[in-house]
């Protein structure tokens, strides 16, 4: 009788714990392993449970789109919904950016932004599809929580002389 009350009490705590760390995970973080080279150096990819770098995404930035130039972002893939990428902001509505391998200077519309990943030569970014609309990103990358070599917070980098307000 005894062992059916500690697996009922530990089901009991599991099933609240899982509802609980749900809520918080959909409603305030988020927690994300790194894939791809595109954000290398400042991110590594992985290619396991244990390797590559596993971030810590906060989801209070959503409300009324708090983005800062720099911040770097957790998105959907503008062609394929299914599929989240991790890249730097680079520009935010009303603002003009010179794309990087041309001399055309595009505003950013309201309601988007320009994403771009640091390591230029692997990355499928707003160079590629565009301004992405602000409506698309899950989530601001604030931490790398794995390995405990990389633990920290992540800086707000921004490339410097190709956004203007203006």
């Amino acid at each position: 009788m005894g062992t059916r009350n500690q697996l009922w009490s530990i089901a009991k705590t599991s099933a609240i714990g899982s509802a609980v760390g749900l809520a918080i995970s959909d409603r305030y973080v988020t927690i994300v392993s790194m894939r791809g080279d595109s954000m290398h150096p400042t991110l590594t990819a992985s290619d396991s449970a244990f390797r590559g770098d596993v971030l810590l995404a906060e989801r209070g930035c959503l409300d009324k789109y708090k983005f800062s130039r720099g911040d770097v972002v957790i998105f959907k893939c503008p062609s394929d919904h299914k599929e989240d990428f991790v890249k730097r902001l680079v520009a935010l509505p009303g603002e003009w950016i010179q794309i990087p391998t041309s001399r055309e200077i595009i505003k950013i519309p309201a309601g988007h932004c320009w994403v771009e990943g640091d390591n230029a030569a692997r990355s499928w970014d707003s160079r590629s599809f565009g301004p992405i609309p602000l409506g698309l990103i899950k989530g601001r990358v604030t931490h790398i929580i794995w390995p405990p070599s990389k633990m920290g917070r992540l800086e707000r980098k921004c490339p410097e002389g190709r956004v203007s307000p203006f």
